[in-house]
């Protein structure tokens, strides 16, 4: 799906007219991206309502140019509508301008998951609260198993591919870092895929705006690099948070979804904390708005209270905002490189094993019993029959609340 979007992108031949775009007030962007974070539920689904926002609504881009952004923001590393909100701001306004988009779509999902955290911490000894999380593992479970199936139908396509999936499956299953896995299927995908570029030189469609200045990209960069030196020199614990975050979100190609099975190893792996805990963590971040990488919040809130939140949060999302500034300005080569259509391709393909088997250690992690079984039958089917996320996670819930 994603490597078709991009094609699309780079092979229609868009009008290119010669009308202005409306310029927001930064106030005026924040605000607007802030009431439609407060309903970001769904993740990439936000994209089309970003786009009815910004290209119909307000007038801020042009249709070429939201194409051309959503191209671009599928072959970088973070969460697709995040990436797409900052793409907005930073056509319409620059890089503050991007900084504001991203503030506002990204706010609501930090303050929902900080809040709920922190009634995490404080009840989790509770019976009731323990029944209902019992119950939202295997909800995740059964989230993370259906959603390794649906990529396994949209991006497995010929043996290779899934080899390769098989591969880096297998790899996480027996304890490796899916990074190297994530790392050398890209790399493998960008030196085999060499039938899948679709023949002849993709067009690259003109986009009617000046050039993105490096400037946005030199800040961003700075920021990293200053916050992180800052924190190893001042406060070594919270610079492994926030290094390991960062390190998360630099190697999330495909959307936020990669991340997971990213983040299961690092908080696993340094003892922060336990596959079910993470699992609860999940949980949360799927009746909150905004993206699934959010659950970072919850890690950083598990680490060190307020502070790690904030840490963990910003780190996580720093790198995409580097990324996409680097991106915008390359602007048309990177989107239609077919280099980075290749390891974007072998980025999915690898998401498929690293999500199927973080699926099976979410599975072999549950007590099973009869109700179990019940709820976690239910879940999938539910949510092969395209249930709203939400609703199984708030129905699984109750139900777990009540019979286990």
């Amino acid at each position: 799906m994603a490597t078709s979007i991009v094609r699309c992108a780079m092979q229609e031949h868009l009008d290119a007219t010669d009308c202005r775009n409306v310029r927001p007030g930064l106030l005026e962007l924040f605000a607007a991206l802030l009431r439609l974070g407060c309903t970001a539920f769904g993740g990439p689904a936000m994209v089309p309502h970003i786009r009815r926002l910004a290209v119909e609504r307000k007038g801020w881009l042009q249709e070429s140019q939201f194409r051309l952004g959503m191209a671009v923001c599928q072959v970088i590393p973070g969460a697709t509508a995040m990436q797409v909100a900052a793409y907005v701001g930073l056509r319409a306004r620059g890089g503050l301008g991007a900084l504001m988009a991203y503030l506002g779509f990204g706010l609501p999902a930090f303050l929902f998951m900080l809040g709920l955290s922190v009634v995490y911490f404080q009840s989790r000894d509770l019976a009731a609260v323990q029944s209902a999380f019992a119950g939202l593992n295997i909800v995740v479970a059964a989230l993370v198993v259906d959603a390794a199936w649906n990529f396994s139908s949209r991006y497995l396509e010929r043996p290779i591919h899934v080899l390769l999936a098989l591969a880096t499956g297998a790899w996480l299953g027996l304890g490796g870092n899916p990074i190297w896995a994530l790392v050398l299927c890209c790399a493998l995908a960008v030196l085999l895929f060499r039938q899948e570029d679709g023949g002849g030189t993709t067009p690259r469609p003109h986009v009617p705006a000046a050039p993105i200045g490096v400037g946005p990209a030199v800040a961003s960069l700075l920021f990293i690099v200053a916050g992180l030196g800052a924190l190893y020199v001042l406060d070594r614990p919270h610079f492994d948070l926030a290094s390991m975050m960062a390190r998360i979100d630099c190697f999330a190609f495909g959307g936020g979804y990669v991340s997971l099975p990213l983040m299961l190893h690092e908080v696993t792996s340094r003892g922060i904390m336990s596959e079910s805990m993470l699992m609860d963590g999940i949980a949360l971040g799927q009746v909150t708005p905004g993206p699934i990488v959010i659950t970072s919040t919850f890690v950083g809130y598990a680490v060190s209270g307020l502070v790690g939140a904030f840490l963990a949060t910003v780190f996580v999302f720093a790198p995409s905002f580097f990324f996409l500034s680097v991106a915008t300005a390359a602007g048309e080569r990177l989107s239609g490189s077919v280099w980075a259509r290749r390891a974007l391709r072998g980025s999915l393909i690898s998401l498929v094993g690293l999500m199927a088997a973080m699926g099976g250690r979410f599975l072999a992690a549950v007590p099973w019993g009869p109700w179990e079984a019940v709820v976690a039958l239910a879940a999938f089917t539910a949510l092969r029959c395209k249930v709203d996320v939400l609703w199984v996670v708030l129905v699984g819930a109750a139900l777990s609340a009540l019979v286990l």
